[in-house]
């Protein structure tokens, strides 16, 4: 399951993944990229993965298309969450864009808050 998290910041989509991720959680961050976009401004995402398992197969291939749709909008993306996933999500997201990813540790939450707002 996804969910949304305050950061207060005009271009920041925070969100926090716990499980397996599905096709509807994925298309809950469409409105909000594009509400970011439409102010005229690059998307900075905050993703937070706690006992986060995954995707489905119809929720990878939304996560693809949606990345592939907006490779160019990401400035920053702040990737927070068990070493395990680090190498694999890093490295499947750098493809699909230009941004500045950095990985946290789940210890370094409010450290990767503070980067994703520089």
């Amino acid at each position: 399951m996804l969910h949304i998290i305050e950061l207060e910041e005009k271009n920041i989509v925070a969100t926090k993944a716990t499980g397996k991720l599905g096709k509807e959680d994925i298309e809950k961050i469409h409105p909000l990229i594009h509400a970011i976009l439409d102010k005229g401004v690059k998307v900075r995402w905050y993703f937070e993965m706690e006992d986060f398992t995954g995707w489905d197969f119809p929720g990878l291939w939304e996560d693809l298309k949606m990345d592939t749709a907006h490779a160019k909008d990401y400035e920053k993306i702040a990737m927070v969450g068990d070493k395990k996933w680090q190498d694999w999500i890093t490295q499947f997201m750098k493809p699909f864009t230009k941004a500045e990813i950095s990985y946290f540790g789940l210890e370094d939450r409010e450290a990767a808050k503070q980067w994703i707002k520089e």
